[in-house]
């Protein structure tokens, strides 16, 4: 049949940017991504249509009407559908070949052994206030010498922070451990982005709310995070070019089109670090008591 579904074929327009060696090296790899909406879901089709065809893929959640404004699975047609079943049937709809295993109870401390098993690559798509799960697979990850990749939406930029095996892991660079929710939430979103490029133009801070876990997000952070995310699968898969890792990092903001890239020697234990994230605390517990 003409139209019949081709691996070659179908990414061919790959080629150039990789080499066809590299396009079947990607094929042979292995993915894990924690959460599947507006920027794991976004993350998994890009790396469908990079030619991966392996995936782990984790969330417990399904798709309701404010997912709307930026998550790729989410629609009128999926609305009360699990996420993780709705975003593989799409990246199937891409490639039909991929081979997509479902942890439809999200990933846990119990888990992440077993979700992260002959895993390449770790993408972190959780949601922001996921604490447990995201340290339970970053310790995972750590342990059993995966490199992981986070690309976070702020604003309408991302930042970005890899961790590689034998450098500063997660928890040496966010300092989570004996945190509460509020410290571990405030030493993440500064960790995440010294260069805080999003924050003067948050014309309403009330819409962030810690104490009912939620915030504002934009698509067009989300697509910014599975762009980067697909080039760094690119690099520490391939092992091609210079991967920038924690405690390093980028943030690039399209709003105020700045790039800047962070270093934080030591992570949130830098003094700057410890100032700002005081600082932060601070103000949000002010915020809590008067609300």
């Amino acid at each position: 049949m003409e139209n019949q579904f081709d691996y070659t074929r179908a990414f061919s327009r790959n080629i150039g940017w990789v080499t066809p060696d590299e396009q079947q090296a990607l094929r042979g790899k292995r993915v894990a991504i924690a959460g599947v909406g507006g920027v794991g879901g976004g993350e998994l089709l890009t790396l469908v249509r990079l030619g991966i065809t392996r995936f782990h893929i984790a969330d417990f959640d399904t798709f309701d009407v404010p997912n709307f404004n930026r998550q790729a699975g989410a629609m009128v047609s999926t609305l009360n559908q699990p996420k993780a079943e709705v975003m593989a049937r799409m990246a199937r709809d891409i490639n039909p070949e991929v081979d997509i295993r479902i942890f439809p109870k999200g990933v846990h401390a119990t888990n992440a052994d077993e979700f992260l098993d002959g895993v390449d690559l770790y993408v972190d798509g959780l949601d922001f206030f996921a604490f447990d799960a995201r340290e339970a697979v970053f310790d995972a990850c750590t342990r059993l010498r995966i490199p992981a990749t986070t690309a976070a939406p702020l604003g309408m930029g991302v930042a970005n922070l890899n961790f590689l095996p034998g450098r500063m892991s997660f928890e040496e660079y966010f300092g989570w451990k004996g945190q509460d929710e509020l410290g571990k939430a405030v030493r993440f979103l500064v960790g995440l982005a010294p260069a805080a490029l999003h924050r003067p133009y948050l014309v309403m801070p009330e819409a962030l709310n810690l104490a009912e876990r939620r915030g504002p997000s934009t698509i067009m952070a989300c697509q910014l995070c599975a762009a980067i995310v697909g080039v760094q699968a690119i690099k520490i898969l391939l092992k091609r070019g210079d991967v920038i890792a924690a405690p390093r990092g980028m943030h690039y903001d399209g709003f105020r089109d700045k790039l800047v890239k962070t270093w934080r020697p030591g992570g949130n234990r830098h003094p700057w670090q410890r100032f700002v994230i005081a600082k932060a605390r601070r103000r949000i517990e002010q915020t809590l008591e008067q609300s």
